[in-house]
């Protein structure tokens, strides 16, 4: 942290400590002192971030570290094991030799692209039982990733159906320049009016939020763009920063331009981690062509932007935990309020809004607000992104004004014979057949974008119990009914599927997780529990069918019994007598 309260890329904790562990496959001892000495952080600090984050290791890690997404969508454990016997690797483990690793991950983002992969941080998708064989030849001889066949690590966008958002290009500098004759409280009364409210999941009126900052007393505020969609199901913001970033940064300057911010952060996803340097080119242009730095296009005020990259923390999608890990600690949500928009980055007053939300501001600046509200429903305007994946002919990006009904989007997706939808991801809600004709909507069903489709073919438990394994792995472990409470829902459902629970074993879950929903700390415990719940709620006769079935106990005899006793009363008699 330096004294004006701006972080240089390559300075910034993480940052630092991903290079390391690029370096020398592990964070070593020696590492931690000699990188706290060079930031001037305390040990403690540096050591505790080392600790917290998933991508970090103090044991060495192989020369081709693999992570494979357990994804319900983007995830196929079997390629994973297929993979260790040909390398004759244990999952979890480094190879003796120290030549791989092999692990698995959650969700890293690509479930409209198939089975798929983190190889020393860069993605892989589309995996097959070839494309396994062929790695596992390439590891053996040692051959650098470099040279790996390049159509592995290519990403499309695989968008599906286009909209307000969407449907039309947007040249840099528009938005910018359109706010040339119009004052900021003018931009904000647009934003205001439009009926914008965040695409993240949470649904906060933007212009309130915005609002909020501004008037709030300090001498520096900050803008921060929300680029962590850890939850599974969820690409969204993927393609808007692969294929939309200019419309990214825009928003976000106009945002710094109404608050009086005069500095950014994009806080990226370490699973996205393949975009940094096309990212930081599209900010180098802009900077170039006056549109990030000082005195922006003549309009009289500053503005840049810096992108920090995660380091895998499903935790740091909340607002004031992203605060905390870009101020190079733990990514643990703070006890609000006071919230962000009075206090956030440095105890500064700041703005966290989603990628997509930031794009929506620019083209609302652009278009006026009239263009965006003259979609979706009274209570929800505008469009939505959703991320469908799953058990469909047509996964990827699909952009519908609000209103659209579960059926329609079914429809357009190709899905046949759909037993449930987990809409929101499993943060969200798990809707059942005769609820398909509900609306995206956030009076109706809300969500931040996912959408994840599972035909009859599916164990449901099953997915439940994968959603339970990932909320007790994410957990931060700050507060003890997240931290305890999802390890026995996911212990309960791992019982349950194995064949072993009985209706107390239900009783129990849901008491628990009425008590994590309630007494979490932060809204990953508050939610975790929504897909057990709602399985319980729409699909009880999954639970119940998979419940132990005891045998009826024996008749009792009264005989038997008292000839038992005089037995064990005699043995008791010889031990006592010994």
């Amino acid at each position: 942290m330096t004294s004006s309260y701006q972080l240089n890329h390559s300075d910034h904790l993480l940052h630092v400590l991903f290079d390391e562990q690029q370096k020398s496959l592990h964070i070593s001892d020696a590492a931690i002192n000699s990188i706290a000495a060079q930031l001037n952080l305390p040990r403690a600090q540096v050591e505790s971030v080392l600790e917290f984050y998933s991508f970090f290791h103090r044991d060495l890690r192989g020369r081709f570290d693999i992570l494979f997404s357990n994804c319900t969508s983007c995830g196929d454990l079997e390629l994973m094991h297929q993979l260790c016997e040909r390398l004759h690797v244990e999952a979890g483990k480094t190879r003796a030799d120290g030549l791989v690793s092999i692990d698995q991950t959650s969700c890293i983002g690509m479930c409209d692209q198939g089975a798929s992969m983190l190889v020393n941080g860069l993605t892989i998708t589309s995996l097959s039982g070839e494309i396994i064989d062929h790695m596992a030849g390439l590891i053996e001889s040692e051959t650098p990733i470099s040279q790996w066949p390049a159509t592995w690590f290519r990403i499309g966008n695989n968008i599906r159906k286009e909209g307000l958002l969407l449907a039309s290009s947007f040249k840099p500098g528009a938005a910018l320049k359109s706010m040339a004759k119009r004052s900021s409280d003018e931009i904000l009364e647009e934003i205001t009016a439009s009926g914008l409210k965040g695409r993240g999941g949470a649904g906060f009126a933007t212009g309130m939020k915005w609002q909020f900052c501004r008037d709030a007393q300090s001498d520096n505020r900050y803008v921060i763009c929300n680029a962590d969609e850890g939850e599974p199901g969820t690409f969204k913001d993927r393609i808007l920063l692969n294929s939309h970033a200019d419309a990214v940064f825009e928003g976000m300057t106009i945002c710094g331009s109404v608050i009086g911010a005069k500095q950014g952060y994009l806080y990226l996803r370490g699973e996205y981690r393949y975009m940094l340097e096309p990212l930081k080119n599209t900010l180098q242009q802009r900077r170039e062509e006056g549109l990030l730095g000082s005195d922006i296009l003549g309009l009289g005020f500053d503005f840049d932007i810096e992108i920090v990259i995660g380091a895998g923390a499903y935790i740091c999608g909340e607002e004031s935990a992203l605060i905390e890990s870009i101020e190079e600690k733990p990514g643990i949500p703070r006890i609000r309020p006071p919230f962000p928009v009075t206090q956030g980055l440095w105890g500064k007053p700041t703005v966290v809004n989603n990628v997509e939300t930031l794009v929506a501001a620019a083209r609302i600046v652009l278009h006026g607000h009239h263009w965006f509200e003259a979609s979706g429903t009274w209570q929800s305007k505008g469009s939505k992104l959703l991320s469908v994946s799953g058990d469909c002919a047509r996964p990827g990006i699909y952009e519908y004004a609000f209103g659209t009904t579960v059926q329609k989007i079914l429809d357009d997706a190709g899905a046949e014979n759909v037993q449930a939808v987990q809409v929101g991801g499993p943060a969200g809600r798990l809707i059942a057949a005769k609820h398909f004709n509900h609306c995206i909507a956030f009076e109706d069903i809300a969500t931040g974008g996912s959408f994840m489709i599972f035909d009859e073919s599916r164990d449901l438990l099953e997915i439940i119990h994968n959603f339970a394994r990932f909320f007790a792995h994410e957990s931060c472990g700050f507060c003890t009914p997240c931290r305890v409470g999802t390890t026995l829902l996911k212990n309960g459902m791992h019982k349950l599927c194995g064949g072993h629970a009985t209706a107390h074993d239900l009783d129990e879950m849901k008491c628990t997780a009425a008590m994590v929903s309630r007494r979490s700390h932060c809204g990953l415990g508050m939610t975790a529990p929504n897909p057990i719940r709602d399985g319980l709620n729409y699909f009880p006769h999954l639970f119940e069918a998979r419940l132990l079935h005891q045998e009826m106990e024996p008749e009792f005899n009264l005989d038997a019994s008292l000839e038992e006793a005089r037995k064990l009363t005699h043995r008791d008699d010889a031990e006592a007598h010994l």
